[in-house]
């Protein structure tokens, strides 16, 4: 929804219907993960993408429909002998699409929606895509974390309890999911799937050290959707100008800015950092910080083997323990026979993604079985 929110909005604020389609479940190979979007607006433009090319053809068609209709469809799209080439997913996938029409009057509170996943504040939007009663199909509820406003309802004050709970543990995780309940949001039921999408703030990724390195993988951080800091303690070195994808360079002690992160709870479990260094007096008090954290997705320090034995032993003399220096990936990055720092950039940002899907890292080509975990 990030990437389709300011056309969807400039419609909206113009009072115009637009039909959204949504991946609400994929199953085996599909292309897409829950929450991908597309939209067909009210000139029948098609903006956004939901399979990658494999649906689109069909679900601008259903888009087109509910625009006139105005009755939301939950659509499954899947690999058939008649159809898989026509409207099926050629990569062995299923998908299921939510399609419905979106205006001032079906979604009031979008402005609202819309003005926290712009200022970085944490909402979740839970949609029934599917119940016994097709009066409830579409119906909504604005769920914001612990103190904060819930708008709408799902059509039952226990639906809508059950509901704000488990919203509010996938906004936590940052994870996006379809949910089943029972017709009236019981636990142990089945007939209503609730749809939630999760806008957690952009993950961060710190990069500390600024190095040539350092700008190549700000560059690539960026370009993954991640809010990247650089930050050295060198201001010679740590400008604006030297990185200019970088969100923010911060001019300051490694492990003295982390640490202060930490304790102002901006660091969490999808956070990535990149310890480039590669200096003792630098990255061995950052790394004693850094590999304490309780939350953090990834921990990655670049260095030779030499440097990497040199700094495990500092390490181990300032008490870290076995458990908390598996934590830490180093040599930085996964073997792609990388020189340039561009090409070291991505492997860097293999081995991050890699750990985030539980991928191995392997040639596809020379693999069996699913490609998508």
């Amino acid at each position: 929804m990030r990437d389709v929110l300011e056309r969807l909005m400039t419609w909206w604020d113009a009072g115009e219907s637009v039909a959204v389609g949504t991946v609400v479940a994929t199953f085996d190979s599909a292309p897409r993960q829950p929450g991908a979007v597309m939209l067909v607006g009210p000139g029948l433009e098609a903006v956004g993408s939901v399979s990658g090319g494999c649906v689109e053809g069909a679900v601008y068609q259903l888009g087109e429909e509910i625009l006139a209709s105005g009755e939301p469809v939950l659509q499954r799209y899947g690999v058939s002998d008649e159809s898989a080439f026509a409207v099926g997913l050629t990569c062995g996938g299923i998908i299921d699409i939510f399609v419905e029409r979106i205006d001032r009057t079906s979604y009031p509170e979008l402005a609202e929606v819309a003005g926290d996943i712009a200022a970085g504040r944490p909402v979740a939007v839970a949609t029934v895509v599917a119940h016994p009663d097709p009066a409830r199909v579409g119906r909504r509820l604005v769920v914001r974390p612990e103190g904060r406003p819930v708008a709408g309802s799902l059509g039952s004050e226990r639906a809508d309890d059950a509901v704000v709970d488990d919203a509010r543990g996938l906004l936590e995780n940052g994870r996006t999911e379809t949910l089943e309940y029972g017709p009236d949001g019981q636990r142990r039921g089945e007939g209503m799937r609730v749809f939630v999408s999760s806008y957690a703030p952009v993950p961060r990724l710190l990069v500390f050290g600024a190095i040539d390195f350092a700008a190549a993988v700000a560059r690539l951080g960026s370009f993954l959707g991640y809010r990247v800091t650089v930050c050295d303690a060198r201001a010679v070195f740590a400008t604006a100008s030297r990185f200019p994808s970088a969100d923010e360079v911060i001019v300051d002690w490694p492990h003295r800015y982390l640490s202060a992160e930490a304790a102002a709870g901006r660091i969490d479990g999808r956070t990535a950092i990149c310890v480039l260094t590669h200096d003792p007096k630098f990255d061995v008090p950052l790394l004693e910080v850094a590999l304490r954290l309780p939350e953090v997705a990834y921990i990655g320090a670049m260095g030779s083997r030499r440097t990497h034995d040199d700094r495990l032993e500092r390490l181990r003399e300032a008490g870290l323990t076995d458990a908390e220096l598996d934590r830490l990936a180093s040599p930085i990055g996964l073997d792609l026979g990388a020189r340039t720092p561009e090409e070291t950039a991505v492997s860097i940002a293999a081995e991050i993604i890699a750990q985030h899907w539980g991928g191995a890292g392997d040639r596809l080509s020379r693999r069996a079985g699913r490609i998508h975990h």
